[in-house]
């Protein structure tokens, strides 16, 4: 085999605790994350030598601070195989987002160089390997619903009770998972917005991260807000560091007319997805 083709799921954060700050500049986290359908697509192909990459999003870096890039270096260089490989990535889940769009293409990228080269490294062994590469990268090559700790590289794999469907919303801006975390300890919480669990089905929904990018987005903290007051939407939530919220939604849920509605009231130009945890 010398070429495959691949997705690789985004995920959400169903719910986010940052436990404290770690002396290492990290932050200690419990996390219960979920892949879900929307997914970026990948092509791999064998080659003598080289990495080339790219991707048909001319926003994305192409270069060693991608992490796709990175993942294949890290690969060659664990299993010392003098080969090279050609990636093109096709995107679908925007960065910036809180999707973990990135840490997906990595792992994804992982798991076939394994494949293609036969080279037989367990899934603990790759995930070992991601997490010197992103702190979500370990969780993506689980693919499956999990608890992850640390600084989210401690897997914990888990079932959900059942599956969500989910409306993604992400406003044109973008936000650092590096800068919310670094304003989690000192920030407020904005007057009038809800940051308390919120308890669908069995499931409790929070993210910790809502304070700190909600103080200065004031825009997501509307938008969570204004979905929760939607008849269709069960529970409202930012996914890791944003700037994606989402809502779960009812079953029979009118999901086109939730969008109309928050393209009418909200932001004509607003990113949706209609999607569901895999």
């Amino acid at each position: 085999m010398n070429a495959m083709q691949v997705l690789a799921p985004a995920k959400i954060n169903l719910s986010l605790k940052i436990l404290r700050r770690r002396d290492d500049g990290f932050h200690e986290i419990e996390t219960l994350m979920a892949p879900i359908s929307l997914a970026d697509k990948i092509d791999i192909e064998r080659q003598s030598r080289w990495i080339d990459f790219s991707c048909d999003d001319p926003t994305v870096p192409i270069g060693d601070e991608n992490l796709v890039v990175r993942a294949a270096k890290a690969f060659f260089e664990k299993t010392k195989i003098s080969g090279g490989v050609g990636i093109k990535l096709q995107k679908k889940t925007p960065h910036g987002a809180g999707l973990g769009g990135g840490s997906s293409d990595a792992a994804a990228t992982l798991r076939t160089l394994n494949q293609l080269f036969e080279t037989k490294l367990s899934r603990e062994e790759l995930a070992k390997l991601g997490s010197t590469i992103g702190s979500d990268v370990s969780f993506f090559l689980f693919e499956s619903a999990a608890i992850c700790k640390g600084r989210g590289e401690i897997v914990s794999l888990t079932k959900l009770k059942k599956k969500l469907s989910i409306l993604l919303l992400k406003p044109v801006f973008s936000v650092s998972s590096a800068w919310a975390y670094s304003r989690w300890q000192g920030s407020k919480e904005v007057a009038g917005i809800s940051y308390q669990p919120q308890n669908l089905d069995g499931q409790s929904f929070v993210n910790d991260l809502e304070r700190p990018v909600f103080e200065k987005f004031i825009f997501l903290a509307q938008l969570k807000t204004w979905l929760l007051k939607q008849a269709d939407v069960g529970a409202s939530l930012m996914s890791g560091s944003g700037s994606t919220v989402f809502a779960v939604l009812h079953p029979n849920a009118d999901v086109d007319l939730v969008i109309k509605r928050a393209r009418a009231e909200l932001d004509r130009e607003i990113w949706t997805c209609a999607c569901e945890t895999i």
